[in-house]
């Protein structure tokens, strides 16, 4: 679901018998639930407005930026191979990795 530049996921919770989601774009929590699904789009669109009333009520933005930095950890045998692959493609090995990553979203 998006809603005013926000994602969110949402799924069936059996055991309660509810609709519960979490808007997952934002470094922030910020989750809602509902009794159907017009519901949880509902509660979604309201928690985000809330979100934003609340970062604006205490003078900050909407939210703090990503920096664009992570650390990844793997296994050396993985970092020896994604090394070596973008040496072999020809470019820096954050140039590689970025241009792995943006093909995995895309889809």
């Amino acid at each position: 679901m998006r809603f005013n530049g926000h994602e969110a996921i949402g799924e069936f919770g059996e055991d309660a018998c509810i609709f519960h989601g979490e808007v997952i774009n934002p470094r922030d929590v910020i989750t809602f639930q509902g009794q159907s699904g017009d519901e949880l789009k509902d509660a979604f669109a309201a928690s985000v407005q809330d979100y934003l009333a609340f970062r604006a009520s205490r003078g900050d933005g909407p939210e703090k930026p990503f920096t664009g930095q992570f650390v990844v950890r793997t296994p050396p045998e993985l970092h020896r191979a994604v090394s070596s692959a973008a040496k072999r493609a020809g470019v820096s090995l954050n140039k590689w990795v970025m241009t792995a990553l943006e093909r995995a979203v895309a889809n």
